[in-house]
């Protein structure tokens, strides 16, 4: 048999979550079940489904399980790396100065 169908009545409007919201329910998450309460009832406190709670919780700990990274500092990253490649090219230019200049001194 399928599914049981819901009661028609209205229709919950779609909600929209930040980024902020979603790191902060998953932090709870994390520190109630430490204590032993279950998915579901953080997510039934919170008015989540547990499948969209689990789905954020998944999204935080990335691939393989581990923790991930969160997107403020997915962000950084991404300055971090593009000043990195930055500094290195100012270095080499700076080597390739220095050669010219130590050339044309002899």
């Amino acid at each position: 048999m399928g599914r049981p169908k819901r009661p028609k009545g209205p229709a919950r409007p779609k909600r929209t979550f930040t980024a902020e919201f979603k790191a902060e329910a998953v932090a709870l998450l994390e520190r109630r079940q430490a204590a032993g309460e279950t998915l579901a009832a953080v997510a039934r406190e919170l008015e989540l489904s547990p499948d969209q709670l689990r789905a954020w919780e998944r999204q935080r700990r990335g691939p393989g399980g581990s923790p991930g990274v969160g997107e403020s500092e997915a962000e950084e990253l991404t300055r971090l790396r593009r000043e990195n490649e930055i500094l290195r090219q100012e270095r080499e230019f700076l080597k390739k100065a220095t050669a010219f200049f130590a050339k044309e001194s002899r």
